[in-house]
């Protein structure tokens, strides 16, 4: 008994950890349209706006969210999405700015927000229609960038973890295994692709199959996209290649779902 009394703050340490990582990743957001099957943490492309917004000068950044925009039609993705994923639909910007006195604000949110919008469009391949600024404070000092614990947070290099930092060992379960282990070296082998990930309590590879008329099976993969690659089409070819390879292992229609957990885009 009193061994088991020793464990649980162990155990109960590493939930929480879990769960404060899960916070930190965000909202899983849809990538591309209903047809693409990919989804991106709220974590990785608040960083990647983050650095489009750091080159507009005389502001600082407080905070910067992304989520469903109000009243806007959602669609049905064309494959099964991760758990807890938004489904396909228009997205908004949220960000918290402080500014500096003297200088034309209009013009300075109005260049934030082309940026924000241009950074989720080009450079990852979000549905997003509008940019909301909010002006939290006035300062005469110099310019500031990115300066608040929330957006620093939001935009400094991945925790140094098991799941962000390297491919993590990829296991199965019974005769699964060994389709599993194939499907991550290939999905590991596309072009584009930095490593393998997995967000806490995932794999980065998940092959479930159904006995569905006629019977098939879903593959879902977490990974990183590389410097100098596009998220979206990167997780296009990912899905391609998984879907191509594990159609060899069934007689059944193959699907194929990712989650782009970083990107240094």
């Amino acid at each position: 008994m009193k061994e088991n009394e020793g464990e649980r703050p162990v155990k109960t340490e590493g939930w929480t950890q879990a769960v404060r990582h899960l916070l930190d990743l965000g909202r899983l957001l849809p990538l591309g349209g209903p047809g693409d099957g990919t989804w991106i943490t709220e974590q990785a492309a608040v960083r990647v706006l983050g650095r489009a917004a750091a080159e507009i000068p005389g502001f600082g950044l407080e905070s910067l969210r992304i989520g469903p925009a109000p009243l806007e039609p959602v669609s049905e993705p064309a494959v099964r999405p991760p758990a807890s994923a938004l489904p396909p639909g228009p997205l908004r910007i949220e960000a918290a700015i402080t500014a500096r006195l003297g200088q034309p604000l209009p013009e300075t949110t109005d260049q934030l927000r082309s940026a924000l919008l241009n950074a989720a469009t080009e450079r990852l391949g979000l549905a997003t229609v509008t940019a909301d600024l909010r002006v939290t404070d006035l300062h005469d000092g110099p310019e500031t960038g990115v300066k608040s614990r929330t957006a620093a947070r939001a935009v400094r290099p991945a925790p140094d973890t098991a799941a962000t930092r390297s491919s993590p060992t990829v296991t199965g379960t019974g005769s699964m295994r060994g389709p599993v282990r194939e499907l991550a070296d290939v999905a590991a082998g596309v072009p584009g692709v930095a490593r393998l990930t997995a967000v806490p309590g995932s794999r980065p590879v998940k092959v479930e199959d159904h006995d569905d008329h006629p019977p098939g099976r879903h593959v879902e993969i977490q990974l990183a996209v590389a410097h100098g690659h596009h998220p979206l089409k990167v997780a296009r070819a990912v899905r391609a290649a998984v879907a191509d390879a594990a159609t060899t292992d069934t007689s059944g229609p193959v699907t194929a779902a990712v989650l782009i957990t970083e990107t240094a885009a």
